[in-house]
């Protein structure tokens, strides 16, 4: 057996083990993962600042290094993540739905863990943690695959993790780590049938489609994050500026922030020089469509077909004029990767079209679309954002992290 497969099998057996145990043992070892993360803080550091290191030496953008990047307070933050999953419902066992049939047979349906969960993500160490712990509460074993950029921060939590579930009497290899990050381990990982049940790639769209094309166990999509914003002829000026602000500046690199502003052309003379001059403040590139360029001048890059499908995950910004909310909402569906889109308009009317038609995970009215995130939707750290619609959509909590099974009692029924 490779070494894969032998870490796919303990985790198998792990996840037998997890599918039993009770919440308050799954949260005995969620405790002692916060705590030993807040305890072993400064190994967590050290490992980081390693990987920091050499992506700068790579070349790696800054904003891509802001995501690599952990501190006492984002390791304080990690650790929180974790509380926050124990206080929340454990899902297994819950009862989804009983009936009785006229055979006197109770057939109940029953939440249970979906097994063995395979991760696959990029240069995001937090991803690490809320992975695991997502998945431990729903009873879920899990196989971690972290990029090479992030590998010694990775290794570290990992350990700290195994160390701590051990401690409170549950397997180890509850949690682990591929520790291959060739292109190799990743394509076995995609075909380890026998062993994992299901499959999440986090990343770029490139990491996203390739383990969706070349996968042969159950994936779910998610993370690819071309957002937009649309600013209707009724919307308050103001108020735009400040959410296309927060949607593309407060994180370039995640995947709800905004790739595109769309503008209605009633309002575009009025509203694109404002928004410049706020975008301006963290000297975002701007491209734009001809009659952006002739409002706003040279400093616009003309914008080409490829821009309104890119996501940039930097300080780089599409924007486009349109007629109106049917041309924005038709824009979106064509271009947008069903993930977050926005409209900002004082219009009820307008607003409950844009919710009706726009086929997205989250849709929004005068709100940022940086607010799809597990924490903020009130689920707890999340395990992705889905952007399929099979099973689970949007931000991915404990629920979407499990199956179920009908579980049926009679009293000696035969057909």
């Amino acid at each position: 057996m490779t070494a894969l497969e032998l870490q796919g099998q303990a985790a198998k057996a792990a996840a037998r083990t997890l599918a039993i145990a009770g919440s308050n043992q799954k949260n005995a070892g969620l405790a002692a993962i916060a705590r030993a993360l807040t305890e072993r803080t400064d190994e967590i550091l050290a490992a980081n600042a390693l990987d920091l290191e050499a992506a700068r030496a790579s070349g790696m953008s800054v904003s891509m290094q802001d995501r690599l990047a952990l501190t006492p307070n984002r390791i304080q933050g990690i650790a929180e993540g974790v509380r926050q999953v124990m206080a929340l419902p454990d899902p297994i066992g819950a009862v989804v739905s009983e009936t009785v049939r006229p055979n006197g047979l109770r057939i109940g349906k029953r939440r249970v863990p979906l097994g063995v969960i395979g991760i696959i993500y990029e240069a995001r160490p937090n991803v690490t943690v809320d992975a695991a712990a997502l998945c431990l509460k729903a009873g879920n074993a899990t196989i971690l695959r972290g990029g090479k950029e992030a590998f010694r921060s990775n290794q570290v939590l990992t350990e700290i993790m195994r160390q701590a579930l051990s401690d409170a009497g549950l397997p180890a290899d509850a949690v682990s780590l591929v520790q291959d990050t060739s292109r190799e381990s990743a394509n076995e990982l995609m075909n380890l049938t026998q062993y994992l049940d299901v499959l999440i790639p986090r990343g770029g769209r490139g990491l996203i489609r390739a383990v969706a094309a070349n996968a042969h166990v159950p994936v779910i999509r998610t993370g690819e994050g071309v957002c937009h914003v649309y600013v209707d002829d009724a919307a308050d000026l103001d108020m735009a500026c400040e959410i296309a602000y927060n949607a593309k500046c407060s994180r370039p690199s995640v995947c709800n922030a905004m790739e595109c502003l769309l503008v209605s052309r009633s309002v575009a003379a009025e509203f694109l020089p404002r928004m410049k001059a706020r975008m301006d403040e963290k000297q975002v590139e701007l491209r734009g469509d001809s009659e952006v360029q002739a409002i706003l001048g040279d400093c616009v890059v003309p914008a080409v077909e490829e821009d309104w499908d890119t996501e940039y995950g930097d300080y780089i910004l599409a924007v486009k004029v349109v007629s109106g909310v049917e041309e924005a909402i038709h824009f979106c569906n064509l271009h947008g990767t069903g993930h977050s889109e926005s409209i900002v308009t004082d219009s009820y009317r307008t607003a409950q079209q844009f919710l009706d038609e726009v086929d997205a995970a989250a849709v929004y009215v005068n709100a940022s679309t940086r607010f799809t995130d597990g924490g903020e939707f009130g689920l707890g750290a999340e395990i992705g954002i889905s952007t399929q619609k099979l099973h689970a959509r949007g931000p991915m909590g404990l629920e979407e992290l499990t199956s179920s099974k009908f579980v049926v009692y009679g009293s000696g029924q035969v057909r």
